[in-house]
């Protein structure tokens, strides 16, 4: 049982780029999504009464494609699991929300991916 608790301590202190990381492995090796993987990473760093006074629903804004539109493009589409044409229509009509109230963490793994792809994000 102590090493479960050592294993969510571990779980809640990841890094937004060690997040990334195991979304990469768990998708990968073992065929996780990594909105899924985040979504479980993300979910027991909640809580707490200072919850009530820090913001805990993101909106993560794409504000511009940049240089790298195809791979936003198909990033985004990865991202939402929406089709190719509704990605690209995202993308288009920036500044347009790529995922809304969702978990900090969650929201920085993909603004961190967005602006590795080479788009300008926001978080709200």
């Amino acid at each position: 049982m102590a090493d479960l608790k050592e294993f969510a301590e571990q779980l809640v202190n990841l890094t937004v780029k060690e997040v990334n990381e195991l979304a990469t492995i768990l998708k990968d090796e073992y065929g996780i999504e990594p909105a899924a993987a985040a979504v479980a990473v993300a979910g027991p760093a909640g809580g707490g009464d200072d919850a009530a006074e820090e913001q805990t629903e993101f909106d993560v804004i794409l504000k511009a494609a940049g240089a790298s539109k195809l791979a936003v493009v198909k990033l985004v589409k990865e991202l939402t699991g929406a089709g190719l044409k509704d990605a690209k229509e995202l993308v288009d009509n920036a500044p347009s929300p790529i995922k809304e109230g969702i978990a900090k963490d969650e929201a920085e793994a993909i603004k961190s991916q967005l602006e590795e792809a080479g788009a300008e994000v926001e978080l709200k």
